[in-house]
């Protein structure tokens, strides 16, 4: 049923005069605004400023675009260094290849000196941005439809995923494979609500939101990657991404279940964030000065109106 398979985009860049709009870069775009959107609502309810999280996503974001492609490159250098590869290529982050691990590992780095920063505590502020993340991640794997990569084995399913391209190296591929990136987008959805849920019905703190996101994730990712053909390194028959999979997974069910045990309930409202509270005196003092403003005249004036014993 040839009718039902995915086709790719004939092309992931359109110019406006000599300007390249690429794909990949507005699937970034739309994930980090769809992050820091949700939140930063997730972040007032809990008793922050309004402004916390954007302001440390502009240090979170730049270092976890750093950290996910020196993953990438650190881990595929093959494909940038060596006989007949071209070095400067590694820089050629439109292309794609952004290593989800080290992006959140580096972007923690930024994320906390944004905290520190502000006064904020990092397992709260990761507790908030977790479903963003993982949001985040849904849009950006669409990037990597537009590249046309990252797909999986051959397939005859109905929704197989049907790639014309020709390689650097000048091969040829044309077929029908597994779509692993629509495979991981809707698990990253499933993983926000996940996460959006148990964060509801268990009131989780203390960093705990953060590790079940990472660890309903790395399930994912583990067999998505089991289903992937592009090159990658092997260790005892398992792709290095599979390895680190199960590293990450362990460790955040180890620091959920110690969390847990050691700091149960959620951090107080007035403890995760020193702006609200100084929003919340800027906001009386705003309604003092409103207040202050009516005079004695304008008072009598008001009670007069709404007296209906007054004859005018």
């Amino acid at each position: 049923m040839d009718i039902a398979y995915i086709p790719s985009p004939s092309r992931g860049v359109l110019y406006l005069g000599p300007i390249p709009l690429r794909a990949y870069a507005f699937c970034i775009i739309i994930g980090v605004v769809v992050a820091v959107w949700l939140g930063s609502k997730r972040w007032v309810a809990r008793g922050g400023a309004k402004h916390t999280v954007g302001d440390i996503a502009v240090w979170a974001v730049p270092f976890g675009l750093v950290g996910g492609r020196l993953y990438h490159v650190i881990t595929d250098h093959q494909l940038y260094f060596g006989d007949g590869k071209n070095p400067w290529n590694a820089f050629k982050i439109w292309e794609g290849g952004l290593g989800i691990w080290g992006a959140i590992a580096l972007g923690a780095v930024g994320a906390w000196i944004g905290a520190r920063r502000r006064g904020v505590p990092l397992p709260a502020y990761a507790d908030a941005i977790a479903p963003g993340i993982a949001l985040a991640q849904a849009c950006g794997r669409w990037g990597n439809w537009f590249n046309q990569e990252l797909y999986g084995k051959a397939t005859t399913l109905p929704w197989g995923l049907e790639i014309h391209k020709v390689e650097p190296d000048g091969s040829v591929v044309d077929g029908v494979f597994q779509p692993t990136f629509l495979y991981e987008s809707l698990w990253c959805v499933g993983v926000a609500l996940l996460v959006l849920w148990a964060d509801r019905r268990f009131t989780l703190g203390h960093g705990r939101v953060f590790a079940l996101y990472v660890a309903a994730y790395t399930v994912g990712r583990a067999w998505i990657e089991y289903l992937r053909i592009d090159e990658a390194h092997h260790i005892l028959g398992l792709r290095l991404n599979d390895w680190t999979a199960i590293v990450v997974f362990v460790g955040a069910v180890v620091y959920f279940v110690l969390s847990s045990r050691l700091r149960p309930g959620r951090e107080a409202p007035d403890s995760i964030d020193p702006a609200a509270r100084e929003e919340l005196i800027q906001s009386e003092q705003d309604l003092g000065k409103e207040n202050a403003a009516v005079t004695p005249a304008d008072q009598a004036s008001e009670n007069s109106d709404g007296d209906p014993k007054n004859p005018s």
